[in-house]
């Protein structure tokens, strides 16, 4: 089996979110200049010509759109990972570029910009109250930011098609929601706020769309008429939640629901867009794929995500229904066989069924060793797809195992809420039934078993190990919560709307505090046994340094078997390719010491240095 590089797996993708600009004529994408992730531009049919338009020399462009004006390219980027977003704005004519918003300790969200008011960029600022973001008229000419509306306590805002704001939304202590709409107000239960929000609304602002779960245990989409307050219901599915609603970007109206299986399910609720999806999954002959359709323009940007290979990007000319291959995301992949990913369930210890995702080595003699992925949020999910931490593992010779374990999102609210309140608890026992499982079936090896994950992961890794040492061989951390305790009195000011959501979905510290320290690997110290990785961005505003360094410290001191890897150039996660690649080179020779005497082949790279417990990665080697 060849070896892939870490370069290859975690520097910088070659070409990422193509998008056509609203005249249909340019090619835009992210791509590296001089070894950043920076936007790019070149004619549609000639990408090979393309250009570098922004020019940043820090942690890299991730999030940019190309205005209506025909003129402007905007993006956003904070300072090593702490999230104080800034707007940027690149005059696509003369190259020049500006602030919108230079304004120190203030976050910048963009809330709405649409072609029915092409100079204009609706946003929200912070800079009133570092609690709540207020909105602001940015006009793309001139710069000039004018304050539209005062947050009265908004979770979030809801803006129609024309640029008014219509409402917002409100969270109670109790951790459900009221959705504000001109004078309709929508409670909406505590076990239903994470499936039921207003989408948009029609280009003529006479109708909004619904995603709701109230009285379904799936979420549904529906057509809400401003006037009458008509609910028309436009999809549902008995079993999975709503993904994404692809919306015809002239009139604002929804053409088909995705919706959260194992693999994507589109039903389509207009049968022109049905016959354009057909003839693309045509000419991609039958490619085995989720398809993703970009309709901002008049010439569209497809991606075609598979199991086994690298996203493939293509634009398709409805005019002429002509498709054409573009790249891929990472063309150097294609030198090496890549493994695939695939579906798996079981029934957990009481009765639920979950789902996840295992993907093989391509050389399976026998059982294998594995390591359990554990995702972040924990409102979030797995999907299938392309995953590097997948493949990197899978060509080292591990199973990767990817569970949507209870609480995770896409199966319902009963699945999802099932996970309230049992972090460390029947969130955890999930994992453990998926290692039982596929012991059982005698596809891994029990005793070279391997826990890993970033954010609420890495918090399921510490768990693992201070928790359930006789199922872990050894255990990996990336920005994980070590005391909930802690982390819930921390955070950036501006999540402060949503501690209500916290305590009711983790704990309340005020009522709950011995149920949360119990909880904490921290309490535990003395029961790890197994060597830990732990690797921290220094910046991280979501999960503080200081999480790290009192489990590092509390490990250090009963001289527990630890590893502390600190970037001082990142946030919440690693965005930097050499940061990257010194983390994945760190984790290869961790698993390759754990679990195995004489583990799978390293790849090229010099792993750090680490010493004997701790090892703070230079920012100044970093591009």
């Amino acid at each position: 089996m060849t070896v892939i590089p870490h370069e290859v797996l975690f520097g910088n993708p070659a070409y990422l979110k193509p998008e056509v600009s609203p005249d249909g004529r340019s090619l835009f994408f992210l791509a590296p200049h001089d070894g950043v992730m920076n936007v790019w531009t070149a004619p549609v049919g000639n990408p090979g010509a393309a250009t570098p338009v922004t020019h940043d020399r820090g942690r890299g462009i991730r999030l940019f759109g190309v205005c209506h004006d025909g003129r402007t390219l905007f993006h956003l980027r904070d300072r090593d990972g702490d999230e104080s977003w800034r707007l940027y704005l690149v005059d696509l004519a003369t190259g020049a570029e500006r602030c919108a918003t230079p304004f120190d300790g203030v976050q910048a969200r963009i809330l709405t910009h649409n072609r029915r008011h092409p100079g204009t960029i609706l946003l929200g600022l912070n800079s009133n109250s570092p609690n709540l973001h207020d909105v602001y008229r940015l006009d793309l000419a001139t710069a000039e930011l004018t304050e539209v509306a005062a947050n009265p306590g908004y979770l979030s805002w809801i803006i129609d098609a024309d640029l008014n704001v219509r409402g917002g939304t409100c969270m109670h202590p109790d951790g459900s929601l009221t959705i504000h709409v001109d004078d309709t107000v929508l409670e909406v239960p505590y076990e239903d706020v994470m499936t039921t929000r207003v989408l948009g609304f029609s280009a003529d602002s006479s109708t909004y769309y619904l995603q709701s779960s109230i009285g379904a245990n799936a979420s549904r989409l529906f057509a809400v008429d401003v006037a009458t307050g008509t609910h028309t219901l436009l999809a549902g599915h008995p079993v999975h939640d709503i993904r994404q609603v692809e919306v015809n970007p002239e009139t604002g109206v929804p053409q088909a629901v995705i919706f959260a299986g194992d693999r994507d399910e589109r039903v389509f609720l207009d049968d022109t867009y049905a016959e354009d999806l057909d003839r693309i999954r045509t000419a991609l002959h039958n490619l085995d794929a989720e398809v993703y359709a970009d309709r901002a323009a008049p010439v569209w940007t497809i991606t075609a995500v598979t199991g086994a290979g690298p996203l493939l990007y293509y634009v398709y000319d409805p005019a002429t229904s002509v498709l054409t291959y573009l790249f891929n995301h990472q063309p150097a992949l294609d030198a090496y066989e890549l493994a695939r990913m695939e579906p798996f369930t079981f029934t957990a210890r009481d009765g639920v069924p979950v789902h996840g995702y295992v993907t093989w080595p391509l050389s399976r003699p026998g059982p294998v060793p594995a390591v359990v992925n554990v995702h972040g949020g924990p409102w979030s999910r797995n999907f299938f797809g392309f995953d590097e931490e997948a493949q990197l593992l899978a060509n080292r010779g591990y199973a990767c195992i990817q569970v949507n374990y209870r609480g995770s999102t896409g199966y319902g609210k009963h699945f999802r809420n099932l996970g309230a309140r049992q972090w460390g608890a029947a969130m955890h026992t999930d994992l453990l039934d998926a290692v039982t499982h596929l012991t059982t079936t005698g596809a891994i090896d029990p005793a070279r078993v391997a826990i890993m994950g970033c954010s609420y992961g890495g918090y399921a890794a510490l768990v693992g190990a201070a928790f359930t040492p006789d199922v872990f061989a050894c255990a990996i951390d990336l920005c994980g919560p070590s005391s909930l305790l802690t982390m819930l009195a921390a955070g950036a000011p501006y999540r402060t709307p949503v501690t209500a959501f916290m305590h009711a979905q983790v704990g309340d510290p005020a009522l709950d505090a011995d149920m949360l320290w119990a909880r904490s690997p921290l309490s535990r110290i003395d029961d790890i046994t197994i060597p830990i990785l732990i690797a921290q961005g220094a910046n991280d505003v979501r999960v503080p340094r200081s999480e790290a360094e009192q489990i590092v410290e509390a490990l250090r001191t009963k001289g527990l078997p630890h590893e502390y890897l600190l970037f001082p150039d990142e946030g919440h996660g690693l965005s930097r390719p050499h940061n990257r690649q010194t983390y994945y080179t760190a984790v290869e020779r961790f698993l390759a010491t754990h679990l195995s005497p004489k583990g799978p082949p390293c790849a090229p790279g010099t792993p750090p240095a680490v010493g004997e417990t701790s090892f703070t990665v230079s920012a100044s080697s970093a591009p």
